[in-house]
């Protein structure tokens, strides 16, 4: 990741048209982009789509990019694009496909095994499948917010600025989340899904 002055420089750069900066852009923020993608939409191909549409409209709009402060409000900017690109491709129709694997749900889910490494994997693999399909089914803006949340690791404000919901409005949503998880989930060791900011 670039320090922030190179990343406010870069981001001058871009607004200027300089297409080497463009590039270098795309290089450092591609695959965050292309990872919420595919938490939310669950296919490499409809990730893709999805960040190759939050690539063209950012080049587009740069240039009317006024963050006052510099790299924090770039990622909000750039989460926010990133959302709203998820949303839109749900909205055209497109089919969601089943999550890819949820990595910071391994603290919530899975304590000391006494079982073998073998069967230990297998269980994992199982307890995945489950999740990727229980997540899978929530509506789209709690959807959003759980891989907001649990792939990006994002703070409830963070979630707000990326999302243009209020704070509360994120807590609900993730609160509804954990309980829908939680209910179809609820077979599955510590505590389900706990509410935290």
């Amino acid at each position: 990741m670039l320090a922030t002055e190179d990343r406010l420089e870069l981001i001058q750069a871009c607004r200027d048209g300089e297409r080497d900066a463009f590039r270098v852009l795309f290089d450092t923020h591609r695959d965050r982009v292309y990872s919420i993608a595919l938490h939310y939409a669950g296919d490499s191909s409809a990730a893709m789509d999805i960040t190759q549409d939050v690539f063209v409209k950012l080049f587009a709009a740069i240039g009317s990019f006024r963050g006052a402060a510099g790299a924090a409000s770039f990622d909000s900017w750039l989460y926010r694009l990133t959302v709203n690109a998820c949303m839109d491709h749900r909205r055209r129709g497109r089919r969601l496909v089943p999550l890819p694997d949820l990595p910071l749900l391994d603290r919530f889910l899975f304590r000391t095994h006494p079982a073998p490494p073998a069967e230990l994997a297998a269980e994992r693999a199982e307890t995945y499948a489950r999740i990727r399909d229980a997540v899978s089914r929530l509506p789209a803006d709690l959807r959003i917010a759980v891989v907001l949340r649990y792939t990006e690791g994002l703070s409830y404000e963070e979630i707000a600025a990326a999302t243009g919901a209020p704070m509360g409005t994120v807590a609900s949503r993730l609160n509804r989340a954990h309980k829908l998880l939680a209910r179809t989930l609820g077979d599955l060791a510590p505590p389900a899904l706990e509410n935290e900011q």
